[in-house]
């Protein structure tokens, strides 16, 4: 048997080098003036190290096709740029990828090294290949998730021109992000604690267009239900899994119950564990379609939401900001005492508020149509799939009943 240490290693070390395409479940129209992917990504123990690979037309870059490496980090980092860019108010930043975490089919390894010993050798063999088989998986949604958030910067008018974004796809070095301190980490948590503060106050604060006011509400909600959704969702994924490993431990003692090759139920025995192991392999795909094509597409507008809530939290605090402004120039011109400047302040308020409502409607719109494209073409392909599974359960089904029929 064994240590525990050559376990982990047996499945661990062998990480993808490469990655291997993961579907992407978000459609978006891609100009070919600036392409970008994540060509290749290698596992290491404790992150990711991507390269991003460009190729371009546009005369702001030095060369037309380029790769950098860049890690998770960098992608926040990145985001946060925008997001922390005035002139981005009215622009539903894309939200960032999440962090990648391999913590679960560890949990699983652990838990399947505790168990060696009670299963036989063909039962381990079998949670092995799934165990590695999911981390395979998770790798590439991880791979993917980074990939989709360039390509929805490179498929924005605006946020695609970025210089900070130019320099991340095309500067071949060390951006320099570096972990903050613990002052810089307090200081972030006051300001995170301030800004909670604050969206909780503007989200009574009554807008002036009553466009904004309902989708504020709508958004809020279906955020909302995301979440529920989300959790129902995986409750399914895992019991078709959980019934996936049953199936394995079914066909495995099974497989053991003949007492020799001239039992007169060794074909009977070993029908039926052909038929489990067939079983197995088809939850198994249910569990991994219904993830693909609907857990992880809840996932995605979740975060997509909170960024499309974070559009209306920048374009209400403007309109709090044109406000004020409005105020103090009515008490400027009742004290007579700084009018221009006044004046001046409450006209650059109105400019910024009526240019993040422009931007924010049709950003909106686009939103909702990019949304409704999404779950429309991913409802159809997962209903496809699942006919088609209960279609090849039912066959093997029939066929294993024949098959004992005729023992």
């Amino acid at each position: 048997m064994m240590d525990a240490d050559d376990h982990e290693a047996d499945l661990l070390s062998e990480e993808p080098k490469k990655k291997v395409r993961a579907e992407s479940e978000v459609d978006l129209e891609t100009d070919s003036s600036l392409l970008v992917d994540i060509s290749d990504a290698l596992s290491e123990q404790d992150k990711v190290k991507y390269t991003v690979h460009t190729k371009t037309t546009l005369q702001s870059f030095k060369k037309s096709e380029f790769s950098v490496i860049r890690e998770h980090e960098e992608f926040v980092w990145l985001h946060d740029r925008f997001t922390e860019n005035e002139d981005y108010a009215g622009i539903m930043i894309p939200p960032p990828p999440p962090k990648p975490d391999f913590d679960e089919p560890r949990i699983k390894l652990a838990k399947l090294r505790e168990g060696e010993q009670t299963m036989t050798k063909e039962e381990y063999t079998k949670m092995k290949q799934e165990l590695e088989a999911e981390y395979l998986a998770t790798f590439k949604k991880t791979v993917a998730m980074h990939e989709v958030f360039l390509q929805r910067l490179t498929s924005h008018p605006r946020l695609r021109n970025d210089s900070v974004f130019t320099v991340f796809l095309e500067f071949d070095g060390d951006l320099s992000i570096r972990q903050k301190n613990t002052r810089e980490r307090l200081g972030s948590l006051v300001k995170g604690f301030a800004k909670g503060v604050d969206v909780m106050y503007l989200q009574k604060h009554k807008d002036v267009d009553e466009y904004f006011e309902k989708e504020k509400a709508y958004l809020t909600e279906y955020n909302a239900q995301l979440h529920d959704t989300i959790r129902y969702a995986d409750k399914m994924t895992k019991v078709h899994k959980a019934m996936a490993d049953n199936f394995i431990g079914i066909a495995a003692y099974i497989s053991v119950l003949p007492y020799g090759n001239k039992d007169p139920l060794l074909m009977l025995f070993k029908k039926s564990g052909d038929s489990f192991e067939k079983l197995r392999k088809l939850e198994a795909r249910c569990a991994t379609d219904e993830d693909l094509k609907f857990t992880d597409l809840l996932r995605y507008y979740e975060r997509d939401t909170k960024a499309a809530l974070g559009l209306m939290y920048r374009r209400i605090r403007s309109l709090a900001n044109l406000q004020n402004t409005t105020k103090a120039l009515e008490k400027a011109k009742q004290k007579g005492k700084g009018v221009d400047e006044a004046e001046s302040n409450n006209k650059k308020a109105n400019e910024k508020f009526e240019q993040y409502s422009e931007i924010g409607k049709q950003e909106l719109a686009d939103f909702k149509a990019r949304r409704i494209t999404a779950f429309r073409k991913n409802l159809v392909e997962l209903t496809e799939l699942e006919l088609k599974h209960a279609k090849s359960q039912l066959q093997v089904l029939k066929a294993t009943l024949s098959n004992l029929q005729e023992i």
